[in-house]
């Protein structure tokens, strides 16, 4: 791949949009900065307008775990498909970027579901097991569990950082039986061997702090009560590959963290996504490396569709000109597109 070609914003696939330049907002400058924007701006997005209702989705497996859901309804019936929203690590149906990306397709007349993935916010109450970066068979179970009224127009399936991945397994996975019209990624760490890298690397000391300890704050919850060894194993650990390799593989049936970063990484998974799929990636974002991108040879005719604004953070899209993320006007142009 040519240098100018790398440094400019990429449009791949059939399906391509027009999307508006990226310029970052003051003073969101860079892709620390756009990163913790996250972090720093809490006001909630006001759900009031939009009547709301608690979905519980069984899982098959004969765990007895149920999935919770937040699903809410448009002021206007547009018989527009249903946009499913999945968070990503450490993160529930209240994280804000999910919550910013809900409002927004309500806003534009599409209904949204919010799912907390396996072990996660409000499904922590009903789940023994936990979520990872390949669990997609929740996914499809979650999806295919939905009431019909609910899904009868289409599902078109968004998920950001760890979700992303998640997403994009189930996308080249399940979608054709789903109804699902399509999909998108943000910031996916679709090579989780590097991103694992990237996260552990001395300029990302103080998010690999952070990260580790939310980690660990949602594994002492999941583990609960029962589990001593577990927990004692769990105050050993100093680094995500450490809990990848002593809690995530082990509960999930992998053989360490190199077993499941090879089997559950979304690159391995990409040319059989068969659905029109957005994936988004900004070139600065500071967890996930953009080379796991540029690196893979992108058919200029397939499904995937590849954005790679020269700047942003991740899942930080905060751009001039607009309070509603980059990356949340990017997909709703998509949306659009697949069905007019």
């Amino acid at each position: 791949m040519s240098e100018d070609y790398a440094k400019n914003l990429i449009f791949l696939g059939r399906k391509t949009i027009n999307p508006p330049p990226f310029r970052a907002r003051l003073p969101w400058i860079g892709g620390d900065l756009q990163t913790l924007h996250n972090t720093i701006v809490r006001p909630a997005p006001d759900f009031s307008a939009y009547p709301q209702r608690r979905i519980e989705l069984p899982m098959n497996d004969g765990t007895g775990d149920t999935l919770l859901a937040m699903y809410n309804q448009p002021q206007s019936d547009a018989r527009n498909p249903l946009v499913v929203l999945v968070h990503g690590l450490t993160g529930c149906e209240t994280s804000r970027n999910i919550m910013v990306s809900a409002a927004y397709h309500l806003s534009r007349n599409y209904p949204v579901l919010r799912l907390n993935l396996r072990g996660a916010g409000p499904s922590l109450g009903k789940c023994d097991g936990h979520y990872h970066a390949g669990k997609s068979e929740d996914l499809r179970t979650a999806i295919s569990s939905l009431p019909l009224p609910m899904k009868s127009s289409g599902i078109f399936v968004v998920g950001v950082s760890l979700g992303g991945n998640v997403v994009l397994k189930y996308l080249a996975e399940n979608a054709e039986r789903d109804g699902v019209i399509g999909g998108a990624s943000v910031c996916a760490p679709i090579d989780l061997k590097m991103s694992q890298l990237r996260i552990m690397s001395p300029r990302n000391a103080v998010y690999h702090r952070h990260l580790l300890q939310s980690m660990k704050a949602d594994a002492r919850k999941w583990i609960g009560n029962t589990a001593e060894q577990a927990k004692r194993v769990l105050e050993r650990i100093n680094s995500v590959f450490e809990f990848d390799d002593l809690i995530v593989a082990p509960n999930s049936g992998f053989n360490g963290a190199e077993d499941y970063y090879r089997r559950c990484s979304a690159v391995n998974f990409l040319s059989d996504i068969a659905k029109p799929t957005l994936l988004l990636h900004p070139r600065t974002d500071p967890w996930v490396p953009v080379q796991m991108y540029l690196e893979q040879s992108w058919p200029d005719q397939g499904n995937l569709t590849l954005l790679i604004p020269p700047d942003g953070g991740h899942v930080g899209f905060h751009a001039t000109g607009s309070t509603i993320p980059w990356h949340d006007r990017c997909i709703g142009m998509f949306l659009d597109l697949l069905i007019t």
